[in-house]
């Protein structure tokens, strides 16, 4: 169905585009084994996804990290073809839902050509979606256009990137598949579609600026090395009472820092109470948006997910009235509630029945239903601690085996005190993992560095 009106001419011309990229565009199987984060020890039920993908330049093919994360299987299946090939994953970007496989097979890279990449698009410009919905086999396609471009965090992360919001509908299954413009090169990776009884169509699509740094991030590290923040807090300065107090001109505008993270990048230059005004030479503006193209404003967060590890900004920033410049390396960074754990197990230690982990994003969603759930300690250093060193880690207890040496800390809380002797509890340990059928007392991990 043509949706924007421009004829059956141009539709026409962008089936003649995008039609022979069609075998460009594979079917992603992935068998996924999750971890089980209550017991760590052990891993879920195998269960199997499909979703869809595409091939790009040197013998890759992207699609979403969710479609392969913790896989033990991938295979692909080209168009009209009945046979599936293995894949290997090259790297995964799970803030940015972004995954990079390759096939060894050459049978597979046989008529099969590469996908371009094409600019980010306008408002209203056409796009149509190729992939493959669950329900069939067959390769889909549905059109519609670009109306909505804003910055967001994408599920299950919490860097805040570049979004495209389309009404071409993005089903099950199409997640991973790419999104042509009208000269039939990618604009874009569908990953999610808005379900609710008042939203129709509503899809979304990580736009090629995402892709492309995704892409360099790992050609010029040989790593997902992730999208750089500079961790601070800050607030728009658009009551005047408020800019009259900070010191600003009239002529001036920006946002006004109101915490900075003491790992962070920026705790050696930024303080508290700073105004900054712009951003490697762009004005930000009191509501925390910069120009991005004619007549579109975009939140300052964009210039940020431009930037590489390693790479420099200027900062230009109002101090006590006074205006100051500084240059902010981007060096690499870690939270403290890591975002990507690079689909391994997770870590655990057992003493005495308590069972020790490290808090992930993936550990807080196997615990809780959705983020309004979770603790608010661990949702505030979820969204601005970062560590301070490269292997800190936040522990928490996350159950107790019930043990006699652990009589009265069944029910533990956060604020409850434990004594135990040392010897009784390493003593203790023994019989707890006997009687649980634990094979360990600790992870592969951990056991492995206390053999170093």
């Amino acid at each position: 169905m043509e949706k924007n009106g421009s004829g059956d001419n141009n539709l026409a011309t962008v089936s003649a585009h995008v039609g022979p990229l069609m075998d460009s565009v594979v079917k992603v199987f992935c068998v996924h084994t999750m971890p089980n984060f209550f017991l760590p020890w052990q891993r879920k039920r195998q269960h199997s996804s499909s979703s869809t993908g595409f091939v790009i330049a040197g013998r890759r093919i992207l699609t979403n990290a969710k479609s392969v994360e913790y896989h033990t299987q991938i295979m692909l299946k080209k168009r009209g073809s009945d046979t599936k090939y293995l894949a290997t994953v090259l790297v995964i970007g799970t803030e940015c839902n972004i995954a990079l496989l390759t096939v060894n097979d050459d049978e597979f890279w046989e008529d099969v050509s590469p996908v371009k990449f094409g600019e980010l698009p306008a408002l209203q410009d056409a796009v149509t979606v190729v992939g493959y919905p669950i329900g069939g086999d067959t390769i889909c396609v549905t059109r519609g256009v670009v109306s909505r471009m804003k910055i967001l965090s994408y599920v299950r992360g919490w860097t805040k990137l570049t979004c495209l919001q389309v009404d071409a509908a993005i089903n099950s299954g199409n997640a991973g598949g790419p999104a042509f413009n009208d000269k039939g090169n990618c604009v874009g990776i569908a990953f999610q579609s808005i379900k609710h009884e008042d939203a129709v169509n509503i899809g979304y699509v990580i736009p090629t600026p995402v892709i492309i740094h995704f892409i360099q991030d790992y050609e010029r590290n040989e790593a997902y090395t992730g999208f750089p923040i500079i961790g601070f807090e800050w607030q728009k300065m658009e009551n005047p009472d408020l800019r009259m107090a900070m010191g600003m001109k009239s002529d001036q505008k920006g946002i006004l820092v109101t915490r900075v993270e003491a790992a962070a990048l920026g705790s050696e230059i930024l303080q508290p109470s700073d105004v900054i005004l712009s951003f490697d030479g762009v004005d930000i503006g009191n509501d925390g948006t910069v120009v991005f193209r004619h007549g579109e404003r975009i939140g300052f967060n964009y210039l940020i997910s431009q930037k590489y590890t390693g790479d420099n900004t200027k900062i230009k920033l109002l101090r006590d009235s006074e205006m100051h410049e500084f240059d902010i390396k981007f060096d690499p960074h870690k939270k403290l509630i890591p975002t990507c754990t690079d689909d391994r197990p997770p870590s655990y230690y057992i003493l005495a029945g308590f069972v020790f982990t490290a808090v992930s994003v993936s550990y807080l969603f196997s615990e809780y239903s959705s983020m309004s759930d979770f603790p608010v300690e661990l949702l505030y250093k979820l969204h601005y601690s970062m560590a301070k060193s490269n292997d800190e880690e936040l522990i928490i207890i996350s159950q107790v085996l019930v043990a006699d040496i652990n009589i009265g800390y069944e029910d533990l809380t956060n604020v409850q005190m434990v004594v135990l002797r040392t010897e009784t509890a390493k003593a203790a340990t023994a019989d707890i993992l006997t009687t649980h059928t634990i094979p360990s007392a600790m992870s592969d991990d951990l056991l492995i560095l206390s053999e170093v």
